[in-house]
C-alpha cells in the first residue's frame, strides 16, 4: 500500500510531456467518461460542468457513463486512452482509494492519469424509510441493536455512501444487512419499494423525496447542518463524529498520462472560469455543492495528501481490498 501511494505521488508530480503542440486544441468533440450510473450525483455534476464548460473551452462534450468495478472500469478506459485531450475522466476520491480496494482490477490505471482540475465537493444526508420507527441517528442505532441483521442499508458498491455506511456500522457497533448495487439510484428505488431501510446520498438528490415524505432524514454528515435541512442534526451532533469527512466527496477532472501540459492548462483555465461564473455559483448552491478551484500543480499536491488520507480511513471503516 505504501508503494502504491509513493508511486502515485511520483506520477502526480511528474512533468507532463508536451510531445505535440496544442495551440489548436480542441478541434473535435471531447468525450467525458463518468464511472457512475446515469442519474447519480457524479453524473449530475458532469452534466452541470459540461453545460458551463463547453462555451469556454470552445467545443462540445459527450458524456459516457461507464459504471462498474467500483469505478475501475471507467478509470481504466481513460488511463489507456490516447493522451490527446479528447478523452477526459470525471471522478472523485475513488480515483485514489479504488486501487487500494481492487488491486487486481488494473493497478496501472492510477499511475496513468494526470490531474487537470478539482471541481466541486459535498457531504451527505442519511435517510430511512418512513416505515422504520426511528427519527434520529441514535434511535436508528438503538433499533438496529434491538433487531440485529434486520435493518438493511442499500448503497452503490465502492462509493462514498458505501464507505460512510461502513463507518457508521463500525462506529455504532451495529449489525446491518449490507445490500450493494451498481449505483446509488438503484438503492433509492429499492428504499422507495420497501426492500431496503437506509440510504445515504447528497442532499440535492434526496431533498425532493424528503419533501414528499417518502424518505425521512435523520443526520447530515457535514461539519455544519445543511441549509436545505436546518432541522436535521449533523452526525457529530448525533454522537458519531467519525461518520463524515467534511466534505465527504470531491470531484475533479483527469486525463491520460502524457497529455500535453498546454491542453491540461487550457482545460483547467476553462473550468476555473466556469466555476467562478455567477450562473455556476447559483447552480452549485442549488445542488448543495461547493466549488473547488486549483492549478494542476496544486491539485496534484492535494491528491498526494489523499493517498495518505484514505488507507487509514478505509481500515477504520472495515473496508478491505479484494
Amino acid at each position: 500500500m505504501r508503494w502504491r501511494a509513493l508511486a502515485f505521488a511520483s506520477a502526480l508530480l511528474s512533468v507532463w510531456p508536451a510531445a505535440i503542440h496544442a495551440q489548436s486544441y480542441p478541434t473535435r468533440v471531447i468525450k467525458l467518461i463518468v464511472p457512475f450510473t446515469p442519474g447519480s450525483p457524479m453524473d449530475a455534476t458532469a452534466r452541470l460542468v459540461v453545460q458551463h464548460l463547453q462555451s469556454r473551452i470552445g467545443q462540445n462534450f459527450i458524456i459516457e457513463n461507464r459504471a462498474g468495478g467500483g469505478t475501475s472500469i471507467g478509470v481504466r478506459s481513460v488511463a489507456t486512452a490516447q493522451p490527446d485531450g479528447y478523452t477526459i475522466l470525471l471522478n472523485g476520491a475513488s480515483t485514489v482509494y479504488v486501487p487500494l480496494l481492487y488491486p487486481s482490477a488494473d493497478d496501472e490505471a492510477i499511475h496513468k492519469l494526470v490531474p487537470i482540475t478539482p471541481l466541486v465537493n459535498w457531504s451527505h444526508v442519511i435517510v430511512v424509510a418512513p416505515s422504520l420507527p426511528v427519527k434520529t441517528l441514535p434511535e436508528l442505532v438503538a433499533y438496529a441493536k434491538a433487531n440485529p441483521g434486520k435493518v438493511s442499508f442499500g448503497f452503490g458498491q465502492g462509493t462514498m455512501p458505501h464507505i460512510l455506511g461502513e463507518s457508521l456500522r463500525r462506529a455504532a457497533d451495529i449489525d446491518l444487512t449490507m445490500v450493494s448495487y451498481r449505483g446509488g439510484d438503484q438503492a433509492r428505488t429499492d428504499l422507495l419499494g420497501g426492500r431496503v431501510d437506509i440510504n445515504i446520498a447528497p442532499t440535492a438528490i434526496l431533498l425532493p423525496l424528503i419533501q414528499e415524505g417518502k424518505e425521512r432524514p435523520i443526520a447530515f454528515t457535514g461539519a455544519v447542518r445543511s441549509p436545505d435541512l436546518p432541522d436535521v442534526p449533523t452526525t457529530a451532533e448525533s454522537g458519531y463524529p467519525t461518520v463524515g469527512y467534511n466534505p465527504d466527496v470531491w470531484v475533479g477532472l483527469f486525463a491520460p498520462a502524457g497529455t500535453p501540459g498546454e491542453i491540461v492548462n487550457h482545460v483547467n483555465s476553462a473550468a476555473t472560469a466556469a466555476l467562478k461564473s455567477p450562473e455556476m455559483t447559483a447552480a452549485l448552491a442549488k445542488m448543495g455543492f461547493g466549488a473547488m478551484t486549483a492549478s494542476p500543480a496544486e491539485f496534484s499536491q492535494f491528491l498526494v495528501g489523499e493517498t495518505k488520507k484514505w488507507p487509514p480511513l478505509l481500515k477504520a471503516a472495515g473496508i478491505k481490498g479484494n
